[in-house]
């Protein structure tokens, strides 16, 4: 698996923070009997020959098709992990070829009084 570049290398990043929606996510019975909110956040680190985007759109890593993607996997059944939901987010993410890294931080808000949220995070690399 690539690594991630050293600190201080030339690198363009796109983010999608603390997007929040309804999911039917895990894997108790009551949380598959209603929905519930999850905050997604996404960082997507461009392969090398996309990290100087400059002002061309056709070169830049397009945020509003990973905000559609993960919309469509929260509507699209239940999950069971919010594992799962972030290497479903990945892999969609993976499907732009400017795309070398994923990280990705799924949680569930609202499943301990005491916590501000519970859940996952997924690094990624893309596959070689």
């Amino acid at each position: 698996m690539a690594e991630f570049p050293e600190p201080g290398a030339d690198r363009y990043t796109v983010v999608v923070r603390n997007l929040v929606l309804m999911c039917s996510i895990g894997v108790r019975r009551t949380e598959r009997e209603r929905l519930q909110r999850v905050r997604i956040s996404v960082e997507l680190t461009a392969t090398p020959e996309a990290s100087h985007p400059q002002e061309e759109r056709r070169r830049v890593i397009n945020y509003e098709k990973i905000v559609t993607a993960i919309r469509q996997i929260a509507r699209s059944g239940h999950i069971d992990l919010c594992e799962g939901f972030a290497e479903r987010i990945c892999t969609a993410c993976f499907a732009d070829p400017r795309v070398a890294q994923a990280r990705v931080m799924v949680e569930k808000i609202d499943i301990y009084p005491d916590a501000e949220a519970v859940g996952a995070i997924l690094e990624r690399s893309r596959p070689a």
